[in-house]
């Protein structure tokens, strides 16, 4: 809070950044193996234990309307567990080549290539600092297509693994540069957002613009409701509204908690 960089020397802070490279080494891999239409609301449940874990580490109480965003977590990803399609047997990087240089799915990344860079060098120097809808919505259009390729390249790696090199394919290279790009654009304005505003106002809008484009992009590139028939679709719908909302009702929850805090000091 005060800039340096002592915490550096903080064994707890390691221990925090160690677990959360494991988690994320673990969501990596949870990719290749599922699609993201499964993976991505089910990243709820960390709020869940974050939620938790400050409720008995850091004394931070968890009320009713917290209880309740729990529970609706939980019950919103039994329902899109339950209601989730099957993952594509994919057996060469070739094939994630061709779902994605399909024209709907071009069309969807150059829609986000226009938005993002109208956002970046038109929207940001005039209200990034005022509006918190400017950062996140970079964070979560880049977002959506560096989980795209973060499936691609976790899929070309497990293959790799099984006896395929997929390796010497330029189109494995090529996704591993878009995850590279994506990913540092994604968290230099995530950060700029955390910088700027409450953090229980960007978590809630980052989680459910994140989600929602890229459950999108995954339907457009992997074709994930293909197959599925209305009740199925419809209930995971249901499902991730579910989880949006008691994600938004635990950050709100906590928001209000911290006020009181702040003005007793």
């Amino acid at each position: 809070g005060v800039g340096g960089h002592s915490y550096l020397l903080e064994p707890l802070w390691w221990v925090g950044m160690i677990t959360m490279i494991v988690g994320e080494i673990a969501n990596f891999v949870a990719y290749a193996f599922a699609p993201a239409v499964l993976v991505t609301p089910l990243g709820a449940l960390s709020i869940i234990v974050s939620a938790v874990l400050a409720h008995f580490i850091l004394n931070e109480r968890l009320h009713a309307l917290g209880v309740l965003g729990c529970v609706m977590c939980i019950a919103g990803s039994m329902v899109i567990v339950i209601h989730a399609p099957l993952e594509q047997e994919i057996t060469s990087v070739k094939e994630i080549w061709h779902m994605a240089t399909q024209p709907s799915f071009l069309l969807y990344v150059a829609s986000v290539i226009v938005l993002v860079s109208v956002l970046v060098f038109h929207f940001s120097p005039l209200w990034g600092q005022s509006n918190v809808l400017i950062y996140t919505a970079i964070c979560s259009l880049m977002g959506s297509l560096s989980v795209m390729s973060v499936k691609a390249l976790g899929t070309s790696l497990k293959l790799t693994f099984e006896g395929t090199n997929q390796l010497a394919y330029p189109e494995t290279w090529f996704f591993m540069l878009v995850v590279a790009i994506c990913v540092l654009t994604q968290m230099n304005y995530l950060n700029k957002a955390l910088d700027t505003f409450n953090t229980a106002v960007v978590s809630p809008i980052y989680y459910v613009m994140f989600t929602s484009l890229t459950i999108l992009a995954s339907i457009i590139m992997f074709k994930d409701w293909s197959g599925q028939s209305l009740g199925s679709i419809t209930s995971e719908i249901c499902g991730l509204i579910v989880v949006l909302s008691g994600t938004i009702l635990l950050h709100v929850t906590k928001d209000y908690e911290r006020i009181p805090q702040s003005r007793s000091m």
